[in-house]
This record gives structure tokens, sequence and C-alpha cells, in this order.
């Protein structure tokens, strides 16, 4: 397939597990109303995202995290849609929980799940334990991955899921700053791969979610500060041959290395660096 619906959810997100599922299972029975093949969802959506609302995890009831992660799972396999979910994921004790985002096939199962890497110092010391690998996954033809919020100013982690060949990048979020916009329309432009951003109604005084094209161009967001924003992502679509087509596939050989030996030069002229 060379077309793909993605919608992408902003929403609020409370310290309650029950209300935030609730949320969540209303967007995923919107957006397979309007034709989307995945829906993904904000950091922390589920569970609560912590320093706001949550300012400890002892606040959190993970059996209710269980229990409506459950249900969302039902209701994937029931609407037949794959759902991109951000929550904390709980490890034994005493470790600190995981910021994850929970991949869910159309058959209600949980396929994979993205551990955020680069967590802040505050989440690292206090919130979060680190994860350690990449994650994509393939969908009717397009290949995803994931990134999390301030992984957004560690530019390896895009240049690596290039590397992987994904068409898109999720990137489910809480920013802080109005300049986190501007560095995902780069990065998708830089990469030539689509990048999808969620962000919770909080953020909505600084940027709206939706779906940044492979030349960097923001395409459909949000009006409002609560619901989806539909794409369809076309890799036939002429406005993007040049980004997908020819610079994409350059950058790639140019980075090799290997395309620049044969027209390396040895000159004098090119090896004094002081002269005129």
């Amino acid at each position: 397939m060379t077309t793909f619906r993605i919608a992408t959810a902003q929403l609020p997100i409370t310290g309650d597990a029950r209300q935030n599922g609730s949320e969540v299972r209303k967007f995923m029975g919107e957006a397979a109303l309007g034709g989307a093949q995945l829906v993904q969802f904000p950091e922390g959506m589920l569970s609560g995202y912590a320093k706001n609302p949550i300012e400890d995890w002892s606040e959190v009831d993970w059996h209710i995290v269980r229990e409506e992660l459950e249900v969302i799972l039902a209701l994937a396999r029931e609407l037949k849609i794959w759902v991109v979910l951000g929550s904390a994921h709980p490890l034994t004790q005493p470790h600190l929980p995981h910021n994850s985002l929970y991949i869910i096939s159309d058959e209600g199962q949980i396929v994979n799940r993205y551990d955020k890497r680069k967590c802040s110092y505050t989440e690292t010391t206090r919130f979060y334990s680190p994860g350690n690998e990449p994650v994509v996954f393939d969908v009717d033809g397009f290949r995803f991955g994931c990134v999390i919020c301030v992984e957004i100013n560690f530019p390896a982690l895009f240049m690596e899921y290039d590397q992987l060949g994904v068409d898109c990048l999720l990137l489910s979020a809480y920013p802080i700053d109005k300049i986190f916009y501007t560095k995902a329309r780069m990065h998708a432009a830089i990469h030539n791969y689509w990048l999808s951003l969620s962000v919770p109604s909080e953020c909505a005084h600084m940027m709206m979610s939706g779906l940044i094209a492979p030349d960097g161009e923001a395409l459909n967001h949000l009006k409002t500060n609560q619901g989806l924003a539909f794409n369809d992502m076309d890799k036939t679509a002429p406005e993007l041959d040049i980004a997908l087509n020819k610079a994409r596939p350059w950058r790639a050989i140019a980075s090799s290395g290997q395309f620049y030996d044969p027209y390396g030069v040895e000159d004098s002229r090119s090896a004094d660096k002081t002269g005129i």
C-alpha cells in the first residue's frame, strides 16, 4: 500500500487512569470511524505524566492502569485499529517505571513497547528508568518508529530511525517550550520522513497535534485544544517526489562517504590551507 491514514490525538491528561482510559477509548472510536489505520496518543496519556499531574508514583494505582489497558486492548481488536499509547510502565520494585509507548496491534495485542531512552535529569533521578533500544514496526506497507518528548534534542536518535528505514516517526510529548515544534519540523525535513506529533491539551497554547510532511511542511493539525487530527500519508504524492525519491536516497549515499572517494584530489593548492 502507498497510502496510510493516521489520527493524531490531543487530549487532557489527568492523574486518574480510569478517566484517561475512558477518553482514550472514546477517541479510538472516533479514529476508527474516521477511517484511521492507526491512532497515536500523547506521552503519559494512560497513567498520567510524572511531575504534572503525577508528583509521586504512590499516587498511581497500577492495578487500575492494567485494567484500563486490558479494556483498550479489547477495543483495539474490536475496532481493528492500531494504537500507540503513552503510559508509564511499572517495573519490579525498587526500580522506577519506564516512560513508554505501548504498540497495540489491530488484533488487540501489545506487539512491542518503546521505552524512552533519553530521559531528563529530573525524570531519571526521580521518576523513570531509561530504556535502551529503538522500536520499529510495520503496518500496511509503512514502517513506524517511536521517540518521546525531550529526545527531540538528541539528533542521533532521529538519524538512527532514518537508517532503520522508517516512513513515519511517532513523537509523543509533553513539551514545555514553543521551539519544540520547530525542532520537530527540522527533523522531518532533514530525514525526509513524516513525523506525527501528539501533545496533550495542556500544551495547546504552544502547539497543536498533527502531522509534518517529509519536506518539513505542516499538514493537518488540530484547530481546537482537544480531538483528533486526521492525515493521509501518500508515498506517491507529486509534491513529495523530491523529498522521498531524490533527497532521502541521495543523503543516504552521501552519508556513506563512498560516493566522494572517486572525486577526491591530491593537489598542493588543496593541501595548503594558508595560501592565497
